[in-house]
């Protein structure tokens, strides 16, 4: 494929991915709670990662700066992210935390702009623009109760998710300034957040029992989604700009919704999914034709 589409792609294939991670997770937290299946996916990603590294993993940046770029990012993301996300939903429900989270890409243009010196155009803008406004369209699903009943604080944690997928993003361009290799930064972080995860895990007092079944293999299907996500995620980091890679990725509930109604049956074509996409693919045009 040409170089200068290349990000684009990658992009658009990890949209598509995490959607599907999605899918697999809604099946299992029904019988599993959502904790202990984050752990589940976070390992299971883990071990896909340390599955290929005969094959992909080179030793020789193992002494290179962008590694411990790499392991930080595992401090807190996924793992930070995720329980993030999951008491955004807890408190807020899903329809308001999905929005706020819609605003990662103006977290990721933000950064890339302020820290990485990238150029944005209105080209990029108007996409970016269109990209959230979908997001927020699909969200607004109808009546979610009182505006009181949920407390203010709790507003932080799908923003605080959003900045800190964001953060990851730039911290990920970076490492891969001296470790330009999409697989060895997911390898990284998932393995320090797998240890941090797994070592909670340990001392939480009350243990959930986790059956081998069903629940747990939707989880583990989840978890390698996610794993092959996040290489096509940072390879589109390592090969274009934050302010392009972020609002293709931010996509991904629109893929997901998409994937209820053809591939899951769990929802229906609706006019608001018919305008979304109309929305969504102009503004990808957007994105890629005003780099």
């Amino acid at each position: 494929m040409p170089l200068d589409l290349a990000p684009l792609i990658y992009a658009l294939v990890a949209a598509l991915l995490f959607a599907l991670g999605d899918q697999c997770q809604y099946l299992g937290v029904r019988t599993l709670d959502s904790r202990s299946g984050t752990m589940i996916s976070i390992v299971t990603s883990t071990a896909c990662f340390w599955f290929l590294a005969p094959f992909l993993l080179d030793w020789s940046y193992l002494g290179a700066t962008g590694i411990w770029i790499f392991a930080l990012i595992g401090l807190f993301r996924p793992a930070l992210s995720a329980n993030l996300s999951v008491a955004g939903v807890r408190y807020l429900g899903p329809t308001l935390s999905s929005t706020l989270s819609s605003t990662s890409p103006l977290f990721g243009t933000a950064l890339g702009v302020l820290w990485l010196g990238e150029l944005l155009t209105w080209p990029v803008a108007v996409g970016t623009a269109g990209i959230i406004g979908s997001i927020v369209l699909l969200s607004r699903r109808g009546k979610t109760g009182s505006v009181n009943d949920w407390p203010l604080w709790a507003l932080g944690f799908p923003i605080g998710a959003a900045a800190i997928r964001s953060l990851a993003h730039v911290l990920s361009k970076v490492g891969m300034v001296t470790v330009p290799d999409a697989y060895v930064a997911g390898l990284m972080s998932f393995t320090v957040s797998s240890v941090l995860l797994l070592s909670m895990q340990a001392v939480r007092r009350e243990r959930p029992r986790i059956v081998l079944g069903s629940p747990s293999l939707w989880f583990v299907g989840s978890g390698v989604s996610m794993a092959l996500a996040i290489t096509a995620l940072n390879q589109a980091l390592l090969t274009g700009q934050i302010i392009v890679v972020v609002p293709v990725v931010s996509a991904a509930p629109v893929f997901t919704l998409l994937l209820s109604i053809l591939v899951f049956r769990r929802e229906r074509l609706t006019a608001r999914l018919i305008a979304a996409v109309a929305v969504v693919v102009p503004s990808v045009i957007l994105i890629a034709l005003g780099r």
